[in-house]
């Protein structure tokens, strides 16, 4: 799985970083201690990065779920 996020242009370095990282997986704290920041900090770079707007985008691979070979043109069309 791939994840792609869109609108960075829109947001200040180190609120890309917490982003970044936010979408990770990692947890507010753990943000924190690898940025060097308070937890409070993280938190306002993350409520300013959310009001600027960006959008994560997860791109999955078919076979990731086991539809290889899926014809979907077929399958749309069979369903109209």
């Amino acid at each position: 799985m791939q994840i792609e996020i869109r609108g960075l242009e829109k947001l200040s370095f180190r609120e890309r970083q917490a982003v970044i990282l936010k979408e990770s997986g990692k947890s507010l704290e753990a943000i924190a201690k690898q940025l060097q920041l308070s937890s409070s900090s993280v938190a306002t770079l993350l409520n300013r990065a959310r009001s600027k707007g960006y959008e994560i985008v997860c791109i999955i691979p078919s076979g990731e779920l086991g539809l290889e070979g899926a014809d979907w043109d077929e399958e749309i069309l069979s369903e109209d």
